[in-house]
């Protein structure tokens, strides 16, 4: 079985438009759940909440976490149905994230839920028997690309190991039915590795929290440590090698008037720390998403230095936020500002080119709400892009159908 391309959903029948007819019984098999904050956990999360809102019944299996989440989970229905995966992580793999190890309890889990869909999330370890327990039961499959996994590799000392993952998520992503991409770039990179006939998925924004009249004097003041006349770059993320945080640090060289804030946490914090010691950063930590969508609103520029990303979620956020964005050229971050001028992209081969492209940047002079409103107009709300996603499940569960019935 290979990805089957499905006709879009705006082209299905009455009864698909926006996941209408029959609640279905969904299981997302995930590499990455809360605690985790990252943008697979956000697009899972807000998903989840419109899933649920529509009727649907929707069963999680996740690896299972120590830690505890901060300030997301609230977000989740109470009687959402998650099954935890035993799970490892070693310090030296992406900086200790939990794995979710490949065992009989993931095909147990769904045995016992009896989905009419199963979704695999960015399947590489736990996705594995989601998708092998998917295709010996002729269960309707998806699989979603979302990690440029193979890439990541080489920043944790594993840079051998990338054709083998690449070949792997080929095996897997040619098993669905159909296959969906975090983005265009995402798309484009799928396709070249092997896999045929990939749709986007497409990433959404929750246009409450995130809009330009939540910014306030007293948060403005708190992140910058009371020197709120200071240009405010901001970047809320992971703290990770991956990301090429250290790629802002020439702003602070050249510019004393810059402060920057980073917002997250992770594995190269400590690391950041020390390079950053002595200049004006603030490090924020984790933040609820109401919190984060305050500090964008309170901020001038926001700042995304990484090249591997698929897509960043958190750029549509700042950019509904109001806020115009700095971004290392990448296919994806050039995608997300193709056709508005809120945006600038520096090359993160050249360290003092991004101190010419804030200049730039700031020279814009479009007002907040324009750069607002703009973004707001062009990038889909998690409930339209919970509609796309239905779409898919129910042409999905049409094409299995029908293959049954022509068998």
């Amino acid at each position: 079985m290979s990805g089957t391309v499905l006709e879009k959903p705006v082209s299905l029948d009455a009864e698909d438009q926006g996941g209408r007819g029959r609640p279905l019984r969904i299981a997302l098999a995930t590499e990455t759940w809360h605690p985790s904050v990252d943008g697979i956990v956000t697009r899972l999360t807000w998903t989840v909440r419109e899933l649920h809102r529509r009727g649907h019944k929707v069963m999680v299996i996740a690896p299972r976490s120590r830690t505890q989440a901060i300030g997301s989970i609230d977000r989740l229905p109470a009687d959402l149905q998650v099954n935890e995966v035993f799970s490892v992580g070693l310090p030296m793999i992406y900086g200790g994230k939990p794995w979710g190890l490949p065992l009989p309890a993931v095909s147990r889990h769904l045995e016992a839920f009896q989905p009419d869909v199963v979704h695999a999330v960015g399947p590489f370890v736990l996705g594995r028997p989601a998708v092998r327990h998917a295709v010996r039961n002729h269960l309707p499959l998806v699989c979603s690309y979302h990690t440029h996994i193979a890439s990541y590799a080489r920043f944790y000392g594993f840079g051998l190991a990338e054709q083998a993952i690449l070949r792997s998520l080929r095996r897997l992503h040619q098993q669905a039915d159909v296959n969906l991409a975090a983005s265009t770039a995402a798309k484009h990179h799928l396709e070249a590795i092997g896999v045929a006939d990939v749709n986007v998925w497409e990433g959404g924004v929750n246009l409450n929290l995130f809009h330009p009249l939540r910014g306030s004097t007293g948060m403005r003041k708190r992140i910058t440590r009371g020197h709120d006349d200071r240009i405010v770059v901001v970047y809320v993320g992971r703290l990770a090698a991956e990301k090429g945080i250290d790629r802002l640090l020439p702003l602070l060289h050249a510019r004393s008037d810059v402060h920057l804030v980073l917002v997250g946490d992770g594995p190269h914090r400590l690391a950041l720390e020390e390079l950053f010691r002595g200049k004006n950063v603030t490090f924020m930590g984790l933040l609820s998403q109401p919190k984060v969508g305050e500090v964008l609103a309170s901020s001038d520029v926001f700042a995304f230095p990484s090249t591997t990303d698929t897509l960043g979620l958190v750029v549509l956020e700042a950019m509904a936020s109001g806020l115009p964005v700095l971004l290392a050229d990448s296919q994806s971050n050039r995608d997300l500002i193709s056709g508005t001028s809120g945006g600038v992209i520096f090359d993160p081969a050249q360290p003092f080119e991004i101190i010419l492209a804030l200049d730039a940047l700031l020279a814009i002079g479009q007002t907040r709400s324009d750069l607002a409103a703009a973004a707001r107009r062009r990038f889909p709300t998690w409930s339209q892009s919970t509609e796309q996603l239905l779409g898919w499940y129910r042409a999905v569960i049409r094409h299995r159908q029908a293959r049954r019935l022509a068998a």
